[in-house]
């Protein structure tokens, strides 16, 4: 495979995001139909065909789901407060501009254990202080890691090479067990990646994998009350993973994901992601134009960013 991250290459064009929901089989017409726009006043009536014979609806797709939707509650409740006051929306717009990294890192440090209390201005301080940032953007992967150690005392493993290949499988393992990631990517209007070689650089934050897979998950998972064929591991119970989609396969993945500047989580398709994140090679010029200062690594933003991505554990995490 090449990678966009050694010479700058064209991107291809971005892929559509499937949207993950159950298959819909339109209903059969019975043959001969007749023609069945409305007859004119004049005309007598049409005779009404007998009615399809029924079809068999088809049964929701097997999902497998992380089991932290208490916990991804809670972390939305401490992340996202509820705006009050037009004084409260000024402040978190105010807060995150420019900031979608520590914004990113912030929202992580809620779901690590023990939950980080550090407020968000605090964070933006450690990184200004330190010289990773000069408005609170962040375009280095390494120096987001070294942050993530010095101000929430979590572990942080620096991802090279994509979240393709053999990265696939570590970066789901490390979903699956609970763990947020940090993934720089080209922001799309609606949030969502998109390939814009770096001009719409942001951080986004995965805490959650949802998983097709074909037949329901054996011992240690339960169906979800709400939503049939969806399925989460049940907590403190032994169980085995399913199997990971192979690359390239049909299989759906889908990552669960938060941008700084959005107040909800998107399920991004796996494949859109890793491609985003390859591709993230120049500078932005309507930055490099605004007569701010920025704080950008040796070798630009396809050093500090692209293809890169940041795994977090708690600090006293084994594994």
């Amino acid at each position: 495979m090449i990678s966009p991250c050694s010479p700058p290459i064209e991107p291809p064009a971005p892929p559509q995001t499937p949207v993950p929901q159950a298959p819909i089989t339109p209903l059969p017409l019975p043959p001969n139909v007749p023609n069945l726009a409305f007859p004119s006043p004049s005309s007598p009536q049409a005779p009404i065909p007998p009615p399809p014979p029924p079809v068999r609806a088809l049964a929701p797709p097997h999902v497998f789901g992380l089991e932290k939707s208490q916990l991804l509650k809670e972390a939305l409740e401490k992340a996202s407060p509820v705006p009050r006051s037009r004084d409260d929306v000024k402040r978190l717009l105010k807060l995150h501009k420019d900031r979608c990294g520590l914004v990113a890192l912030w929202m992580a440090g809620t779901l690590l254990a023990p939950p980080s209390g550090i407020p968000l201005e605090r964070l933006v301080q450690m990184a200004v202080e330190r010289g990773y940032t000069a408005q609170g953007e962040m375009f280095s992967v390494a120096d987001m890691g070294k942050l993530a150690w010095e101000a929430l005392g979590c572990q942080a493993e620096q991802l090279h090479g994509g979240l393709g290949g053999p990265n696939r499988a570590r970066v789901l393992q490390h979903l699956v067990s609970g763990h947020p990631m940090l993934i720089p990517y080209d922001e799309d209007f609606n949030h969502e990646p998109c390939q814009r070689k770096g001009h719409k650089a942001h951080w986004a934050v995965s805490t959650g994998v949802l998983l097709g897979v074909r037949a329901v998950p054996g011992l240690g998972y339960s169906e979800d009350p709400e939503l049939p064929g969806l399925f989460h591991p049940v907590p403190s119970m032994p169980r085995q993973p399913p199997a990971l989609p192979e690359e390239g396969s049909p299989g759906a993945v889908y990552l669960l994901s938060k941008q700084g500047k959005s107040w909800h989580y998107q399920l991004w398709d796996y494949d859109q992601v890793r491609d985003s994140n390859l591709q993230l090679t120049d500078f932005s010029p309507s930055r490099a134009a605004d007569g701010r200062a920025y704080v950008v690594p040796a070798g630009g933003v396809r050093a500090g960013l692209c293809g890169q991505a940041l795994l977090l554990r708690p600090g006293d995490s084994s594994h």
